[in-house]
Protein backbone atom coordinates (compact mmCIF):
# COMPACT_ATOMS: atom_id res chain seq x y z
CA UNK A 1 0.00 0.00 0.00
CA UNK A 2 1.18 3.40 -0.87
CA UNK A 3 -0.38 6.97 0.28
CA UNK A 4 -0.12 9.91 -1.21
CA UNK A 5 -1.28 13.46 -1.11
CA UNK A 6 -0.78 16.86 -2.30
CA UNK A 7 -2.35 19.97 -1.53
CA UNK A 8 -3.03 23.30 -3.75
CA UNK A 9 -3.13 26.37 -1.28
CA UNK A 10 -5.41 28.83 -2.57
CA UNK A 11 -5.74 32.70 -2.15
CA UNK A 12 -7.75 33.43 0.86
CA UNK A 13 -10.52 34.91 -0.77
CA UNK A 14 -10.56 31.88 -3.61
CA UNK A 15 -14.17 31.15 -4.18
CA UNK A 16 -14.04 27.67 -3.10
CA UNK A 17 -17.37 26.56 -5.51
CA UNK A 18 -14.76 26.71 -8.49
CA UNK A 19 -13.27 23.62 -6.72
CA UNK A 20 -16.55 21.93 -5.30
CA UNK A 21 -17.80 22.54 -9.34
CA UNK A 22 -14.53 20.61 -10.68
CA UNK A 23 -15.01 17.73 -8.24
CA UNK A 24 -18.58 17.29 -9.27
CA UNK A 25 -17.67 17.35 -12.73
CA UNK A 26 -14.79 15.61 -12.82
CA UNK A 27 -14.42 13.44 -9.21
CA UNK A 28 -16.19 10.20 -10.85
CA UNK A 29 -13.19 9.39 -13.36
CA UNK A 30 -11.23 7.69 -11.22
CA UNK A 31 -14.58 5.40 -9.47
CA UNK A 32 -13.26 2.73 -11.51
CA UNK A 33 -9.18 3.64 -11.55
CA UNK A 34 -6.94 0.05 -12.02
CA UNK A 35 -4.55 0.18 -8.89
CA UNK A 36 -6.56 2.89 -7.04
CA UNK A 37 -7.31 1.72 -3.52
CA UNK A 38 -9.18 5.04 -2.36
CA UNK A 39 -8.66 8.76 -3.20
CA UNK A 40 -10.72 11.38 -1.07
CA UNK A 41 -11.67 14.70 -3.02
CA UNK A 42 -10.52 16.85 0.22
CA UNK A 43 -10.98 20.38 1.16
CA UNK A 44 -10.31 22.93 4.14
CA UNK A 45 -11.87 26.53 3.88
CA UNK A 46 -10.42 29.56 5.09
CA UNK A 47 -11.78 30.39 8.58
CA UNK A 48 -14.01 26.54 8.72
CA UNK A 49 -13.14 24.70 11.40
CA UNK A 50 -10.49 26.02 12.33
CA UNK A 51 -8.54 26.06 8.89
CA UNK A 52 -5.93 28.89 8.13
CA UNK A 53 -6.12 28.28 4.30
CA UNK A 54 -8.27 27.53 1.66
CA UNK A 55 -6.82 24.54 0.34
CA UNK A 56 -7.73 21.02 -1.96
CA UNK A 57 -5.98 18.83 -0.98
CA UNK A 58 -7.00 15.00 -2.66
CA UNK A 59 -5.22 11.46 -0.35
CA UNK A 60 -4.51 8.14 -2.03
CA UNK A 61 -4.28 4.72 -0.94
CA UNK A 62 -2.96 2.78 -3.54
CA UNK A 63 -3.08 -1.05 -3.70
CA UNK A 64 -0.13 -1.14 -6.69
CA UNK A 65 2.97 1.04 -7.84
CA UNK A 66 1.69 0.82 -11.47
CA UNK A 67 -2.17 2.32 -10.59
CA UNK A 68 -0.34 5.13 -9.16
CA UNK A 69 2.42 5.88 -11.76
CA UNK A 70 -0.24 5.42 -14.41
CA UNK A 71 -2.28 7.87 -12.56
CA UNK A 72 0.73 10.79 -12.41
CA UNK A 73 2.21 9.85 -16.17
CA UNK A 74 -0.67 8.45 -17.81
CA UNK A 75 -2.77 11.89 -18.67
CA UNK A 76 -5.17 12.49 -15.63
CA UNK A 77 -2.59 14.54 -13.22
CA UNK A 78 -1.57 16.03 -16.02
CA UNK A 79 -5.47 17.98 -16.42
CA UNK A 80 -4.85 19.45 -12.61
CA UNK A 81 -0.84 20.77 -13.41
CA UNK A 82 -2.51 22.29 -16.58
CA UNK A 83 -5.19 24.16 -14.66
CA UNK A 84 -3.33 24.55 -10.94
CA UNK A 85 0.18 24.00 -11.96
CA UNK A 86 2.33 21.38 -10.78
CA UNK A 87 2.18 20.51 -7.15
CA UNK A 88 4.28 18.61 -4.95
CA UNK A 89 3.58 15.08 -4.48
CA UNK A 90 3.66 13.80 -1.15
CA UNK A 91 4.48 9.71 -0.99
CA UNK A 92 4.35 7.37 2.20
CA UNK A 93 5.01 3.63 2.52
CA UNK A 94 1.82 2.10 3.60
CA UNK A 95 2.29 0.41 7.32
CA UNK A 96 -1.39 -0.19 8.31
CA UNK A 97 -4.81 0.03 7.15
CA UNK A 98 -7.91 -0.53 9.11
CA UNK A 99 -11.67 -0.39 8.13
CA UNK A 100 -14.37 0.89 10.53
CA UNK A 101 -17.85 0.44 11.20
CA UNK A 102 -18.98 2.74 9.02
CA UNK A 103 -17.08 1.30 6.29
CA UNK A 104 -19.50 1.62 3.11
CA UNK A 105 -21.20 5.06 4.57
CA UNK A 106 -20.98 8.08 2.45
CA UNK A 107 -17.68 9.95 4.30
CA UNK A 108 -18.20 13.40 5.27
CA UNK A 109 -14.76 14.84 6.90
CA UNK A 110 -11.17 13.59 6.87
CA UNK A 111 -8.17 14.02 9.54
CA UNK A 112 -4.68 14.09 8.43
CA UNK A 113 -1.90 14.30 11.27
CA UNK A 114 1.55 14.44 10.39
CA UNK A 115 4.12 13.96 12.93
CA UNK A 116 8.29 13.79 12.48
CA UNK A 117 9.79 10.10 13.62
CA UNK A 118 12.08 11.10 16.78
CA UNK A 119 15.88 10.79 16.17
CA UNK A 120 17.30 8.11 18.86
CA UNK A 121 14.00 6.18 19.26
CA UNK A 122 13.71 2.53 18.53
CA UNK A 123 11.95 2.50 14.64
CA UNK A 124 10.11 -1.24 15.25
CA UNK A 125 8.57 0.59 18.21
CA UNK A 126 7.48 3.38 16.43
CA UNK A 127 5.69 1.77 13.80
CA UNK A 128 4.11 -0.40 16.12
CA UNK A 129 2.78 2.55 18.26
CA UNK A 130 1.48 3.85 14.59
CA UNK A 131 -0.31 -0.06 14.00
CA UNK A 132 -1.94 0.86 17.79
CA UNK A 133 -3.12 4.22 16.56
CA UNK A 134 -4.52 2.68 12.96
CA UNK A 135 -6.87 0.29 15.32
CA UNK A 136 -7.76 2.31 17.69
CA UNK A 137 -9.13 5.40 14.87
CA UNK A 138 -10.83 2.56 12.99
CA UNK A 139 -12.30 1.50 16.34
CA UNK A 140 -14.15 4.89 17.03
CA UNK A 141 -17.76 5.52 16.57
CA UNK A 142 -18.09 6.87 12.75
CA UNK A 143 -15.03 5.72 11.44
CA UNK A 144 -14.76 4.41 7.73
CA UNK A 145 -11.39 3.65 7.90
CA UNK A 146 -8.01 4.73 9.03
CA UNK A 147 -4.15 4.13 8.06
CA UNK A 148 -0.46 4.86 8.83
CA UNK A 149 2.18 5.58 6.56
CA UNK A 150 6.12 6.58 6.65
CA UNK A 151 8.16 8.89 4.66
CA UNK A 152 11.51 7.77 5.46
CA UNK A 153 13.71 10.34 3.29
CA UNK A 154 12.37 13.09 6.43
CA UNK A 155 11.28 10.33 8.85
CA UNK A 156 7.61 11.87 8.98
CA UNK A 157 4.01 9.92 9.72
CA UNK A 158 1.31 9.88 8.75
CA UNK A 159 -1.96 9.57 10.47
CA UNK A 160 -5.08 8.97 7.86
CA UNK A 161 -8.54 8.78 8.59
CA UNK A 162 -12.17 8.94 6.79
CA UNK A 163 -15.15 10.00 9.24
CA UNK A 164 -19.11 9.11 8.06
CA UNK A 165 -19.92 12.12 10.49
CA UNK A 166 -18.55 15.79 10.90
CA UNK A 167 -16.65 15.64 14.86
CA UNK A 168 -14.24 12.98 14.52
CA UNK A 169 -12.06 11.80 17.52
CA UNK A 170 -9.01 12.36 15.97
CA UNK A 171 -6.12 15.04 16.25
CA UNK A 172 -4.97 17.14 13.10
CA UNK A 173 -6.09 18.79 10.03
CA UNK A 174 -9.60 18.26 9.37
CA UNK A 175 -10.78 18.32 5.82
CA UNK A 176 -14.62 18.49 3.91
CA UNK A 177 -15.50 15.27 1.90
CA UNK A 178 -16.44 16.15 -1.48
CA UNK A 179 -16.14 12.67 -3.35
CA UNK A 180 -14.85 8.92 -2.75
CA UNK A 181 -13.59 7.06 -5.47
CA UNK A 182 -12.96 3.76 -4.26
CA UNK A 183 -12.71 1.00 -6.91
CA UNK A 184 -9.77 -1.38 -4.55
CA UNK A 185 -11.20 -0.96 -1.61
CA UNK A 186 -11.59 -4.76 -0.99
CA UNK A 187 -8.14 -5.31 -2.24
CA UNK A 188 -5.90 -2.71 0.52
CA UNK A 189 -4.33 -5.16 2.66
CA UNK A 190 -5.27 -4.86 6.60
CA UNK A 191 -3.16 -4.56 9.60
CA UNK A 192 0.20 -4.26 9.50
CA UNK A 193 2.01 -3.73 6.38
CA UNK A 194 5.36 -5.98 7.34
Amino acid sequence: MHAMQYELTLPADYDMTVVRARVARIGHLLDDWEGLGFKTYLIRERGVNGSPVNQYAPFYLWDTVEGMNTFLWGGAFQGLSNDFGRPSVRQWTGLSYEEGGAVGTPARSAVRRRQPVPEGVELAEVMVDAVEETERLAGEHGAVFAAAAVDTARWELVHFSLWAHEAPKADGDLFEVLHVSAPGRERLPRGRQW
